[in-house]
């Protein structure tokens, strides 16, 4: 935090009129590791630039001409809103990230949006080939790049469940683009024939799960409002341009018989659900919501996969009972028909939310999330924060306790960074508000001590200050195979601070009691002039964005396991999950710790989307026991999972939990879905084994024998 005493050195400012009316003001031992950044000027082979979007940064260009800006007679109010008119939403652009193996070679690579005119980036994992740590952007070669677009979230799935994960790309006025993976290095846009351009809307984010139970993904998207060249929705009471609904397509059947009985592959296909499927029917909106991110989740682990969504609020409405700032919660049937229960799971929590993940911070076998919003210094009652789910379905908001207060977010992550056996949650933010940019996040790592929910901030753990990036995308997953969770960002623009109008929130006066009260900051774009009624444009200093890839330290000493999940439909008779298994719900319990849930979700963060590899710290402990819930209903379990296994757990339809007439019929049904995963290579003999001898020992009352002894 070198920068900070350098600006703090010039006199304070006055705080911009148009921002003051607008913003009110143990075995299981925790941290002890550190992230490093090796993307850094150019390292690691990354050479990540974001463009800004012409059309938009003419706008922003022509409000900051240098000239002074005299305030409307009708003051301050009006002076907001004429800014308001004629600024942009992210000019620079809202990059996503996805964090996935696309070319199965046992090694996570990267995939970042960029701007019109500059290609997406696939960047292929150099660990397996070279031994290092260092990527390669095969964009082109993959048949990736989308250039000639504003491209902005990202999300990723095997659609046709051929052990390959194909890409889903958004685009600010689309259309967006569907890659197929072809298995062979190389992917092909079949947008056209598979009908999920998606229309001109503003997409935002996006995601991929079962939503009809058929075994196969289907893709959800998020939209915004009709015009980004203005952000009068943003900041001005009550306005309200043309909202854009969400969007659903669900995939058609890829199989049909003919006359001779054998089955054919059609070409892949979905169908616009959105004006059926109830995602469009949102509690007090009846024109729709402006939504910053989206969600495959499990919500209520009944086995059916809901939607999960993140709605901006802006300005307050003119009528308080359309509040459109809320995570919104919409719960499915089973057949892809949704109803909206925010109200019912009590997350009528207003805000300006912007993304989400998923996990269980106080280990009571429910389901929480955290959601980023707008931070404590630009708005008091926008605060990101935890909700905690309640054994009755709804969700309880307990504030942030004794950190005071929290920075801006956008992308965020739930993950176990210390490996102690509970779950952390990392975010990032920054923003540009008009008339100033929020300087307020350098990187936020929220410690979880004891699965408690009780977050404290590490302020150690990331070496870099991300104050000077708007980072948008967030992600994260295991990139060199060390057990532990790196975190990818990537940001829209960069900020050169000029000391002249750089200042922290803690100059200003507003001091909230959080260990970032004097890390907090602005940077001022517009400011009082001594010549009444007018103000002078501050110059601002932007560069491309850019991408940061921070690895773990992993050096803690505390152990770890991986779990890839491999649904079963189409490889075994009953199999009902589509081949990631997005949707399903996992529990980890260390020897001697607190089970935590993690579930494995389509989309989430911030338009991005982490690896679909779950992981879960041990601690000290040796081992521990991992039990799923996958789409459709099925529960399995493995024991004995040891320190440092990456386990690939197949689908097994004979759930523990089922009507079983006795053990021998729940047996034979194991046994024949073992041999079938046999037969598909999915498993060895070996491991095949190994799953038999689990599964006998999970059935309710039986024990296991001399042939099915435990591993």
């Amino acid at each position: 935090m070198g920068e900070i005493q350098k600006f703090r050195e010039g006199r304070p400012l006055w705080l911009v009129m148009a921002l003051c009316l607008t913003f009110s003001a143990a075995a299981f031992a925790d941290g002890g590791v550190t992230f490093t950044n090796i993307a850094a000027n150019g390292g690691a082979g990354i050479s990540f630039d974001r463009v800004p979007t012409p059309s938009r940064l003419a706008v922003e260009q022509a409000i900051y001409s240098g000239a002074p800006y005299l305030i409307p007679p009708e003051g301050a109010a009006a002076l907001l809103a004429d800014l308001a008119a004629n600024s942009p939403q992210k000019p620079h652009g809202s990059p996503g990230v996805a964090i996935f193996d696309f070319d199965n070679d046992g090694y996570l690579d990267i995939y970042v949006t960029n701007g019109p005119g500059a290609p997406n980036s696939l960047y292929r994992n150099l660990l397996g080939a070279t031994g290092r740590l260092q990527f390669a952007d095969v964009a082109a070669h993959a048949g990736v790049t989308g250039t000639g677009q504003d491209y902005g979230g990202v999300c990723f799935g095997d659609i046709d469940n051929d052990g390959f994960e194909d890409l889903y790309v958004t685009a600010v006025g689309g259309p967006n683009i569907l890659y197929h993976n072809n298995g062979n290095g190389t992917f092909t846009d079949i947008t056209a024939q598979a009908g999920v351009a998606a229309g001109s809307f503003h997409h935002s984010g996006c995601a991929m799960g079962d939503f009809n139970g058929d075994g196969r993904l289907d893709i959800v998207v998020a939209n915004t409002y009709d015009d980004w060249t203005n952000r009068q929705p943003v900041f001005v009471q009550g306005l309200y341009p043309k909202l854009e609904h969400n969007q659903i397509f669900f995939q058609d059947s890829r199989r049909h018989g003919d006359d001779d009985g054998h089955h054919h592959q059609n070409p892949i296909h979905f169908t616009d659900g959105s004006a059926t499927s109830g995602i469009r029917n949102i509690v007090n909106l009846p024109n729709g919501s402006f939504t910053w991110s989206i969600s495959a989740v499990d919500v209520d682990q009944d086995g059916i996969t809901d939607i999960m969504w993140t709605d901006l609020q802006g300005a307050p409405p003119t009528n308080p009972s359309q509040d459109r700032g809320y995570n919104r919660v919409f719960r499915n049937d089973g057949t892809g028909h949704f109803t909206d229960v925010t109200y019912q799971k009590s997350l009528n929590k207003f805000g300006s939310w912007m993304g989400l993940a998923f996990g269980d911070f106080n280990c009571d076998g429910h389901l929480d999330f955290f959601s980023t919003n707008l931070g404590s210094w630009i708005n008091g009652q926008s605060v990101p924060r935890w909700f905690l789910g309640n054994a009755d379905g709804t969700f309880s908001d307990p504030g942030v306790g004794a950190l005071k207060a929290l920075p801006f977010g956008w992308g965020d992550v739930t993950v176990d960074y210390d490996n102690d056996g509970d779950q952390d949650v990392i975010y990032y933010g920054d923003d540009d508000l008009v008339n100033a940019i929020a300087m307020d996040n350098p990187g936020t790592v929220l410690q979880n001590p004891g699965c408690s929910a009780n977050f404290v901030l590490d302020q150690t753990a990331l070496t870099t200050d991300h104050r000077f990036r708007e980072v948008n995308g967030v992600a994260a997953g295991d990139l060199n195979n060390d057990g532990f969770p790196d975190v990818v960002t990537a940001a829209g623009f960069r900020i050169v601070p000029q000391p002249t109008w750089f200042q922290t929130f803690s100059s200003l006066g507003l001091i909230l009691g959080s260990p970032l009260d004097d890390i907090a900051a602005l940077e001022i774009a517009l400011s009082s002039r001594p010549l009444p009624g007018s103000y002078s444009l501050v110059p601002l200093v932007l560069k491309d964005g850019d991408l940061a890839i921070e690895i773990n330290s992993a050096n803690n000493g505390n152990g770890w396991v991986e779990a890839k999940l491999i649904g079963s439909a189409g490889l075994t008779t009953g199999g009902k999950s589509n081949r990631n298994g997005i949707g399903a719900t996992l529990w980890f319990t260390p020897d001697g710790g607190k089970t935590v849930i993690t579930p494995v979700v389509g989309g989430a963060s911030h338009a991005s989307q982490s690896s679909l590899t779950a992981g879960f710290g041990l601690g000290q402990a040796a081992k521990g026991t991992l039990d799923v819930l996958w789409p459709g209903g099925t529960r399995n379990r493995l024991y004995d999972v040891k320190d440092g296994e990456r386990i690939e757990l197949p689908e097994i339809p004979c759930s523990i939990t089922g009507n079983w007439k006795n053990f021998g019929q729940y047996n034979s049904c194991v046994h024949r879905a073992i041999d079938d995963l046999r037969e598909a290579h999915v498993i060895t003999e070996d491991q095949g084994e190994r799953l038999v001898r689990s599964a006998v020992r999970a059935f309710p009352g039986h024990h296991g024998d001399g042939d099915h002894g435990d591993d």
